[in-house]
């Protein structure tokens, strides 16, 4: 059932560094699993409950953009050469005032996305969440602070219990209004965080694996 939460941006644009020589060939995102490729199946499951989904593209963008026009993707963006959160002041999405969900394709998960959006909105629909998870071991990632649900601290340093996962909810118009100029997310979460108005979800995955090297590809098949 789709949810009303109508979009959906995929990040998509890395190089994969750490996934040669596969990705000598082709872009991360296209790495075989389960019959189909990593963005593939990411595709496959959150398309019944949107009404568009949006991905941005670098590394081998134009193998990469057959792939995703293949698979019925409503928009293609290319970010070459920009950090992270480019896409959210340089391209269409920028005027959008309503959520959307941000995900990347080298994370593999299993999420209510309809508890994340009920929480969502019983939140007050804040300009940006943020979805947690458990420290992974060998894992690498953001450990989050946070003072009743809402972010004080974000960043590799201080060790807690609870991760940025990836997976977050913003509002593209309202991150241009309260956090103009941005590259990456730290730009859009720093000033969010000192607003006090970053915030973090209860609803966590029941599981979440990332792909970053060619073993982790292996262990996830």
């Amino acid at each position: 059932m789709p949810l009303r939460i109508r979009h959906t941006l995929i990040m998509a644009a890395g190089r994969g560094l750490r996934m040669g020589p596969l990705t000598d060939v082709i872009p991360k995102p296209m790495a075989p699993y389960l019959n189909s490729t990593l963005i593939g199946v990411g595709i496959e499951k959150i398309r019944p409950l949107m009404h568009q989904i949006h991905v941005t593209v670098g590394y081998k963008g134009a193998m990469l953009a057959q792939h995703l026009i293949e698979r019925g993707v409503d928009t293609v963006f290319n970010t070459e050469g920009h950090g992270n959160a480019w896409w959210l002041y340089h391209t269409l999405l920028a005027t959008l005032d309503e959520p959307l969900f941000v995900l990347t394709c080298d994370n593999v998960t299993d999420i209510d996305f309809s508890s994340l959006e009920e929480e969502y909105f019983a939140a007050g629909a804040p300009p940006a969440l943020i979805v947690p998870v458990r420290p992974v071991d060998g894992v690498d990632g953001d450990y989050i602070e946070h003072d009743a649900q809402i972010v004080t601290g974000l960043g590799r340093e201080r060790a807690t219990d609870l991760y940025a996962s990836g997976i977050q909810i913003v509002n593209p118009a309202r991150i241009n209004a309260l956090c103009p100029g941005g590259e990456t997310f730290y730009d859009v979460w720093r000033p969010l965080i000192e607003q006090r108005l970053l915030r973090v979800s209860h609803v966590q995955p029941r599981a979440w694996f990332s792909v970053d090297t060619i073993a982790d590809l292996q262990r996830l098949r």
